[in-house]
């Protein structure tokens, strides 16, 4: 049975593993722990993939005092092959006692199956320790796993009467300095940024990660039906993987856009669209795991619509726009009031001027 001590070491692992946020993709962010007698011996965390896992970061620091002595690990020890070495081979070999996982590994490759190489060598082990917070470290890559799609964020910058741009399409800025500033740091910790024609022949966005040197670019991802994105978009002459899904499978216009290096995608929905159901599990077969929405109220609408959002980025800035701007979300009529789509609101947040609030789905919160 879990004690408060093991609480605390594991509210340890958990923060190890934080430092990952925004380098292990696609891999989880995973934290580990070695106390031995009351003291901890050794720690380590997953910095990216390729490189060794928590447990074996957090064994080297320990050496030989990890004999006899208990791992905490903020997700199931791996037991296979991939990249790396089974981290359960590696925890067996250095004699540990037992091993406090906080939440099992939803890959199918493990799933149970290394908790129960360790019991096969006599490691006592526990599970479900600070599982809730485990899980809300890698949402992403437990969706991808169960539910073969990336978890969805659709981020969202409106005026207090939910505007998002004048009726000419002006956004700029809606927000201030420190809420565009916030929005790095979740760009930074997805795997792909997803946006619509519509925006991406507006703004001409870049997509990047800005102001974080992390090492890597998210993946940008443009929904385009008619293959529509001119071979000189901004985003196609920046560093990182480019994904184009299209309806419309145009010889000419194809070719010309991988000519750039971008992937093209033909996912017709049979209605003259893409259909989003499929892309998302493109993506994730493409080992995404988190992907964050910056779209206008068409593609953000249909998302929604959809089921595809997990959670919504909203930040509200103190101004009103008027009825004649653009709203948020754009998708066919309601005619009764219990086809409201319900969310649930996790967290509020002053940022600058501006209020963050995250909400989710009802069908989706945890």
């Amino acid at each position: 049975m879990s004690t408060a001590l093991d609480a605390r070491h594991m509210a340890r692992a958990l923060r190890l593993a934080q430092r990952g946020l925004y380098t292990t993709d696609p891999n989880p962010r995973v934290g580990c722990v070695i106390v031995r007698d009351g003291a901890v011996v050794g720690e380590g965390w997953h910095a990216r993939a390729g490189e060794p896992h928590a447990e074996v970061h957090a064994l080297q620091h320990a050496g030989a005092r990890a004999r006899g002595a208990t791992a905490y690990v903020s997700l199931e020890p791996c037991c296979h092959h991939g990249r790396t070495p089974p981290c359960s081979d590696a925890l067996i070999a250095a004699g540990v006692a037992r091993v406090v996982a906080a939440m099992p590994d939803p890959n199918p490759k493990v799933a149970g199956e290394g908790a129960a190489q360790l019991r096969a060598a006599g490691i006592e082990v526990e599970i479900g320790l600070m599982e809730s917070a485990a899980r809300a470290l890698n949402p992403g890559f437990a969706s991808r796993m169960t539910r073969g799609r990336p978890w969805l964020r659709l981020k969202l910058a409106a005026s207090l009467d939910g505007r998002t741009a004048l009726a000419d399409g002006a956004s700029r800025w809606i927000t201030g300095p420190a809420a565009r500033r916030d929005v790095q740091h979740w760009r930074a910790r997805s795997s792909a940024i997803l946006t619509g024609i519509g925006t991406a022949l507006a703004d001409d966005p870049s997509l990047t990660v800005r102001e974080l040197d992390i090492g890597r670019q998210p993946a940008r991802v443009v929904v385009d039906s008619r293959l529509r994105l001119p071979a000189g978009a901004r985003l196609l002459g920046l560093p990182g993987q480019v994904i184009v899904a299209a309806a419309a499978d145009d010889p000419g216009r194809r070719a010309a856009l991988r000519a750039t290096g971008a992937e093209v995608l033909n996912l017709p929905d049979g209605r003259g669209g893409v259909d989003l159901t499929a892309l998302m599990a493109a993506l994730a077969q493409r080992d995404m795991n988190e992907v964050l929405v910056e779209a206008g109220e068409r593609l953000s609408g249909a998302l929604l619509a959809a089921g595809l959002v997990d959670e919504l980025l909203l930040y509200l800035a103190p101004h009103a726009l008027g009825s004649d701007a653009r709203g948020l979300f754009a998708f066919p009529a309601l005619t009764r009031m219990d086809q409201r789509i319900g969310l649930n609101i996790v967290e509020t947040r002053m940022i600058g001027p501006d209020l963050r609030i995250l909400a989710r789905p009802v069908e989706t919160s945890r």
